[in-house]
């Protein structure tokens, strides 16, 4: 469950067990807590308030959760709400096989994750330029802690610039020490893997 949508999440829905949804061969979603047939969009309502599910193949028994998920996303954007951009979906598309496709995961769901924290704030600054005061504010300020947590973590797909996150410390000059353990993680995975790619080259080289 995403962090956005555990922060819209009423209350009365915070800590209520995860839902159990079989999927039969018709197609057809079961929703075992209200023993009743739901659609992709009553999923995706759920998601919105906060209401963790799994499915998994009700003859298999096989979780196919993200399967799942991943039609409510194209239903959404097939509907014109629009949150993945052409550009976008090429490159996320091209990472598919490529050596760097296993920290891919890991660092959409850092970028999504500081995102949503984000959120609240920029939340309450429109709130107070409907009421008024200066929408650019507030929004400027969370503008530019974006786009200095994008920088920071899109840095660490760049390994072989001259001048990057492992050559001397993160992109800005940030030292180790104020790193996110986050990006300290994938900071050394990335190390692990241009060192494995290294030995394999030497080894073909002999």
């Amino acid at each position: 469950m995403s962090e956005h949508a555990k922060q819209q999440a009423p209350a009365e829905e915070q800590g209520k067990p995860t839902i159990v949804i079989k999927k039969y061969a018709n197609r057809r979603l079961y929703n075992t807590e209200a023993s009743s047939y739901v659609t992709l969009e009553d999923l995706a309502k759920m998601v919105r308030d906060g209401r963790d599910f799994v499915v998994y193949d009700a003859k298999s028994g096989d979780d196919i959760t993200r399967g799942v998920l991943t039609q409510i996303i194209v239903e959404e954007e097939a509907k014109g709400r629009s949150l993945l951009p052409t550009p976008f979906l090429r490159q996320l598309i091209g990472f598919y096989g490529d050596s760097l496709q296993s920290l891919v995961p890991r660092y959409l769901e850092f970028a999504m994750g500081s995102f949503a924290r984000q959120q609240e704030q920029m939340r309450v600054s429109v709130e107070q330029a409907m009421g008024g005061f200066n929408p650019l504010a507030g929004l400027e300020e969370v503008g530019k802690q974006n786009m200095a947590m994008m920088e920071r973590a899109m840095s660490l797909f760049s390994p072989f610039a001259a001048k990057g996150p492992l050559a001397g410390g993160v992109a800005g000059g940030t030292s180790p020490a104020d790193e996110p353990a986050e990006v300290a993680e994938l900071k050394a995975e990335l190390r692990l893997l241009r060192q494995q790619m290294a030995e394999m080259q030497r080894n073909n080289k002999g």
